[in-house]
């Protein structure tokens, strides 16, 4: 995608590029109707913003800062900056429920116009919640607004520049504006990549993947988004950071960890400065079968501690795999496909065979079926659709959603176990729970659910039901409350129990240090 050709904005009650929304094929439909039973499609509302709760004598402060026109007070442009696209947030829109629309939304180009706003926004007591792509599935773009003179959204859609390339260190600083197709773009035309894809990559963007500790589909070869960054520039209300004089220092604790995580809470990030790689001039992608989720499982921990992880590494367990969501014309299939590998390569040539050569022969030595190329393919050419399949069951009645988690080898079957049991014992029989490890470590693992069910009369406080039980079995078993989603205000009454008394205070601290006032994203991640 070229950079200058904008990502298309996200319909305000559905996931994605609304061109791409689809009806589900006969052969889902029909599944539909025998898992959940048949029900009328429930109504979509229209709805409007309420009117702007900012005072217009504070208005023109703001347009001198950045200019009339990107100060934009608009129901339409409000309404595309209401809150994230979780499943509560888009039960909430289609209700006709935005009650959470900011007052404004205001464009900032560059560092010192984003701490001019910052420094108004304090003055005047107005919180701030910065927006990225929009993508947030934990409730971070909805902030708290009680105290406070109104809420502007710090939309960074016009800082979208490649400020920097150095191609000895091989490293690029970024705007973090820029949505992932779009700095992709860009780093293309240099041969290179990030080679950072969160399901979310089609319209999330670099200052999000930051700000939120993004976890990609391909992290096994290229890392976390955080393991990526060497260097950051935020402006916070009492001043600027610029972080990263090096790729590693002793020089105290590592401030650039404290930003990486922080939600817009305790500063906007202005530029990333990323670890890149040379573009791949080969790719491959492999299909395996695993007679049971944990023999698949044991077979990724053999690969990570034997250090032969592929690019992309991921496992569906038997749930997942037969409903094949990768390929929904196939959804419902009766055939008995075990639990579904992929293993994907990229590099050149020469690495691309060897590594998929020897990953290949310690799986078949560990019991793996190899299933060639066909399921890889489907898997990549679908890697990003899954939201689009979760509008098209919420239209019809279905209650989908999803939450992740991860733990250490030895307590992964008991966190699957204790989180599936949570789940279906409190949204009932008939509830579909699926699960894949989408993330691999020496030392442990992430788990991803997907959970379905019929929609009750108050899907919001259904799926909340389940999520609470869900979140207490995760602090339980000594996991984390979240790998890759961040916190938001969804997780934020687990984080205590995770981090304990003085973790709480120490963030406490921060954020009372770098945003007195308390304007920046009031009521996310701090508990």
């Amino acid at each position: 995608m070229d950079r200058r050709t904008p990502v298309p904005e996200m319909h305000p009650q559905r996931w994605g590029d609304p061109s791409r929304a689809a009806d589900l094929p006969e052969s889902a439909l029909e599944l539909v109707e025998l898992a959940f039973g048949s029900r009328e499609r429930p109504a979509v509302a229209g709805a409007r913003p309420p009117a702007p709760d900012l005072a217009d004598d504070l208005l023109p402060g703001l347009r001198t800062i950045v200019g009339a026109e990107h100060v934009l007070v608009d129901d339409a442009t409000r309404t595309l900056r209401t809150r994230g696209k979780s499943t509560p947030d888009l039960l909430r829109a289609r209700a006709g429920d935005l009650d959470d629309a900011p007052d404004a939304v205001v464009r900032p180009d560059g560092h010192g116009e984003v701490v001019a706003v910052l420094e108004w926004a304090a003055e005047h007591g107005v919180a701030v919640v910065p927006f990225g792509g929009g993508t947030c599935v934990t409730g971070g773009l909805a902030a708290r607004r009680d105290g406070f003179a109104g809420l502007v959204s710090l939309d960074l859609v016009r800082m979208k520049r490649l400020l920097a390339v150095d191609e000895v260190s091989m490293t690029a600083t970024l705007q973090p504006g820029l949505r992932g197709p779009e700095a992709e773009a860009l780093l293309a035309e240099r041969g290179l990549t990030l080679g950072h894809y969160p399901q979310s990559f089609e319209h999330a963007s670099i200052g999000g993947f930051a700000a939120t500790r993004s976890s990609g589909q391909s992290s096994a070869g290229y890392g976390r988004f955080d393991a990526m960054v060497v260097g950051l520039t935020v402006a916070t209300p009492t001043g600027s950071l610029d972080l990263g004089s090096a790729p590693a220092s002793a020089a105290g604790p590592d401030l650039r960890q404290l930003v990486l995580g922080s939600e817009g809470a305790f500063g906007v990030i202005t530029s990333v400065t990323v670890r890149v790689r040379r573009a791949p001039a080969a790719t491959a992608y492999d299909g395996w079968r695993w007679p049971s989720f944990a023999a698949g499982a044991d077979a990724m921990r053999a690969l990570a501690q034997g250090g032969l992880l592929p690019t992309v590494l991921r496992l569906s367990d038997e749930s997942e795999t037969a409903l094949n969501l990768a390929d929904p014309s196939s959804i419902g299939s009766t055939d008995d496909p075990g639990c579904l590998m992929i293993t994907g390569y990229e590099g050149t040539a020469e690495q691309v065979a060897e590594r998929r050569s020897a990953v290949g022969a310690l799986l078949e030595r560990l019991g793996g079926t190899a299933l060639g190329e066909e399921p890889g393919q489907r898997w990549l050419h679908g890697r990003f659709d899954a939201p689009y399949l979760r509008d098209s069951l919420l239209d019809h009645g279905v209650l989908v959603e999803t939450l992740e988690t991860a733990t250490f080898w030895s307590d992964r079957e008991r966190l699957y176990d204790d989180v599936r049991a949570a789940l279906q014992d409190t949204l009932g029989e008939g509830t579909l729970v699926l699960c894949h490890v989408s993330h691999v470590y020496e030392t442990g693992c992430s788990l991803y659910f997907t959970v379905a069910v019929r929609q009750g009369d108050d899907p919001i406080a259904q799926w909340q039901r389940a999520k609470a039980a869900a979140s207490d079995a995760i602090v339980a078993a000594g996991a984390t409350i979240t790998h890759h989603h961040a916190v938001g205000t969804d997780h934020r009454p687990w984080l205590a129990r995770e981090i304990g008394d003085v973790g709480v205070r120490v963030l406490r601290a921060v954020k009372a240090e770098l945003d007195p006032a308390g304007i920046l994203n009031p009521g996310v991640l701090i508990p």
